[in-house]
């Protein structure tokens, strides 16, 4: 019951989120066009379209960028505060460190990360 009100705010927001999508959907404007239908990327035109399937490969490599990107972003709060921590922080960011390095090297072991996947 005390999570009621983050469960509201979660309505509330989804609901915001749908009218929001509907209205730009109803009242956007609609002038199809070529030029807006053929893919981008990096602002130049694409030579070729993709063809088949993505390999599971890339897929395995972006969310093992994910994970170990959010894991990064802790670092840095630790970093502010690492004079108020004092040696308990640091035994502990350097048990946190080391336990990413495990899963990285963990990861290159088992050729997550070879280029031919």
């Amino acid at each position: 019951m005390e999570y009621i009100g983050i469960l509201i705010l979660a309505f509330f927001a989804a609901l915001l989120v749908g009218v929001f999508i509907y209205l730009t959907s109803v009242l956007g404007p609609k002038r199809p066009n070529p030029a807006k239908d053929t893919p981008f990327e990096c602002g130049k035109t694409p030579y070729e379209l993709p063809k088949g399937r993505t390999t599971v490969h890339f897929y395995l490599i972006a969310m093992l960028f994910i994970i170990f990107d959010v894991e990064i972003a802790f670092l840095f709060p630790w970093a502010v505060l690492l004079q108020k921590l004092g040696v308990g922080g640091f035994i502990s960011i350097s048990i946190f460190v080391a336990l990413i390095l495990l899963g990285y090297f963990y990861a290159l072991k088992r050729g997550a990360l070879d280029p031919e996947g």
